[in-house]
């Protein structure tokens, strides 16, 4: 397949500086890359001829990529970096190492107490609430709360040794943070057979069998990993097929480009909002996250609510699609299929953006506004997406120079980053839950876990294109252009401050992927009206959070235009929380947002059925 129809002079323009020579150094390795008219990649001799850099570029990429295909991607060198500079720190703190010192004897004097005991039902350290690996009574038992008490303590031990140091850069105390808080989880005594009471009972009470079935259980795995699947083929996506189990919602695809489908869904009611909305999902996942099962379906819900209702489905690239970049996604995806919104429907629109979609919309919204288009867009909804990346939680701890430098070797020479090598990453994040946690249940309990629609979406990974990739980790990820004033669309730069359409944005309590006291940094960088809401989840469940959801609350207020700002703990003190699900306060908002109703009407045309082809792309 050809790449999009983009001259490089698009590309270009759409980056940085900084950007833009990222871009003309790997023009010099791939030929389709062109440089702007009148400028030449340093080192470059003649118009057209070949760049004498090109050998040497290739055989340090090609080292760089090797290296990473080692390693899943992580950079060595970062990882050495930091240990290294937490380590010479520590080694001129004398008085943290007394400190350690001191903790330690501790620790090991209430260790040598505790096992003289029959049964100690709570450790000095308690583990915390959230954390289910020593829940179990039977944990409180000699010797089993020995091993219990002696890894809290430990775990209790590095928490603080790898906490303050001076001198020590944030970014590497994090990481050694991180890093010792994944040892510590494989070391775990939960994950054996022989410190686990829980394994053993389960044992004695089946005769056995429960070991028999993890051994099925962890064959089965593996044979489904080495044909090129997920690894757990209780959640594999051939379970849970869109437009079969998922995805039903009716609807046809109306537009599509080489990069993406338009879906547009048949009303269920009489009269919609005159507006319609335009959903833009993140092309890192599948759309149908949002049309899962007519229960906990968003899109649907939107229907029966009396909208209409479109939303981009993104292409899963192959290496074919290595070149296209950032602005492809904007100028190819969001923009043309607003345009196609607007000429099918209403001439302004409610946009939403989940994600990396919700970051491109911001993009999108202040480049209309710039350039005197902002009347298109009615209102502006970003659900768990960030603009400002100065605070990116855990992610962050993959994204430095070093780390940038074995990512891109990689993507390079794949020519797009693959999805199980991302789902690796955020799998590293919450290790503790989605890696050792449940290979002690699947294996040595012998219990599969219950699979369900998102967790079968989950296991549907998409790629991503190394051009657009590298440019998002560098421009936005790393050096924070969007928020800062220097990403450029069009060859001039765009500004967040120019948005003037009312925002709904939404942040969710425990998100990894975009956390949402960094969510909540659109209050700095505009001035238009903004309601902020916090609901009760992650990343995802947090935003699938239908009606009747058990446990779902959300806090909500509203910044009047050229209101001042209000920080995140004053937000938190002055927000009582509201119990239930958030849609139907955004249903509210959108409502009070639009410009009365018209007659639904019914999808004449079409270019196939809803979901589409894209979506079963793999």
């Amino acid at each position: 397949m050809a790449t999009l129809p983009l001259t490089a002079d698009d590309q270009l323009q759409s980056l940085p500086e900084h950007t833009a020579r990222l871009t003309t150094r790997s023009s010099a390795i791939h030929a389709s890359r062109s440089n702007t008219p009148g400028q030449a990649p340093a080192g470059c001799h003649g118009e057209g001829g070949s760049h004498p850099l090109l050998s040497r570029d290739a055989l340090d990429l090609a080292a760089h990529a090797g290296v990473a295909a080692l390693t899943g991607g992580l950079s060595p060198t970062s990882v050495a970096l930091a240990f290294l500079d937490w380590a010479l720190h520590m080694a001129v703190a004398p008085g943290r190492m007394l400190e350690l010192s001191g903790e330690a004897l501790l620790a090991s004097t209430e260790a040598a107490q505790g096992a003289m005991r029959t049964s100690v039902a709570r450790p000095k350290h308690g583990h915390a609430p959230e954390d289910p690996r020593f829940a179990d009574d039977a944990w409180a038992v000699w010797p089993f709360h020995v091993y219990r008490d002696g890894f809290l303590r430990i775990q209790h031990w590095w928490e603080i040794a790898t906490t303050a140091i001076p001198g020590v850069e944030q970014h590497h105390e994090e990481l050694v943070r991180f890093l010792a808080r994944q040892w510590l989880d494989a070391c775990a005594p939960s994950n054996f057979i022989a410190t686990n009471p829980v394994v053993q009972r389960a044992a004695w009470s089946s005769g056995g069998t429960s070991f028999v079935t993890g051994a099925m259980h962890w064959l089965a795995d593996l044979r489904d990993l080495m044909q090129g699947g997920s690894g757990g083929q209780h959640a594999r996506p051939s379970t849970w097929l869109p437009g079969k189990h998922v995805a039903i919602t009716p609807g046809k695809v109306v537009w599509r480009s080489e990069l993406c489908e338009l879906l547009q869904y048949a009303p269920t009611t009489s009269m919609v909002a005159k507006e319609p909305i335009l959903i833009v999902p993140s092309w890192i996942m599948k759309y149908y996250i949002l049309d899962l099962q007519p229960h906990d379906s968003l899109i649907r819900y939107l229907v029966d609510a009396g909208y209409t209702v479109y939303t981009i489905s993104w292409r899963n690239p192959g290496e074919s699609f290595r070149d296209v970049g950032l602005d492809a996604y904007l100028q190819e995806g969001l923009l043309a299929a607003l345009a196609q919104v607007r000429e099918r429907d209403a001439q302004r629109v409610h946009v939403v953006g989940y994600c990396l979609g919700g970051t491109l919309l911001a993009i999108a919204a202040a480049a209309l506004f710039r350039d005197g288009r902002g009347d298109e867009l009615k209102t502006m909804t970003l659900l768990a997406a960030q603009t400002d990346f100065t605070e990116p939680g855990e992610l962050g701890l993959f994204i430095d120079a070093s780390e940038l430098a074995a990512l891109d070797a990689l993507m390079w020479r794949q020519g797009y980053l693959d999805g199980s090598q991302m789902s690796a990453a955020f799998q590293l994040l919450k290790a503790r839950d989605l890696v050792w946690s449940r290979l002690m249940s699947e294996y040595l309990l012998g219990r599969r876990s219950q699979a369900n629609d998102l967790m079968a979406w989950n296991a549907d990974t998409t790629r991503l294109p190394y051009r657009m990739h590298s440019e998002y980790l560098t421009c936005l990820f790393l050096n924070n252009d969007l928020a800062e004033g220097r990403y450029c669309v069009g060859g001039r730069p765009v500004a967040l401050s120019d948005i003037e359409a009312p925002a709904f944005v939404v942040g969710t309590e425990r998100d990894h992927v975009s956390p949402w006291r960094s969510v909540y940094k659109l209050h700095l960088l505009t001035h238009n009206e903004l309601t902020f809401l916090l609901t009760a989840g992650g990343h995802n469940a947090g935003i699938v959070s239908q009606p009747g959801h058990p446990e779902r609350y959300y806090r909500c207020a509203t910044r009047a235009a050229a209101e001042p700002y209000r920080g995140r703990q004053e937000f938190l003190s002055a927000t009582e929380p509201v119990d239930g699900s958030w849609w139907p306060r955004w249903n509210a908002w959108l409502r009070d947002h639009s410009d009365g109703e018209v007659a639904g009407r019914a999808i004449v045309d079409g270019l196939e059925d809803a979901p589409g082809t894209y979506v079963f792309e793999r």
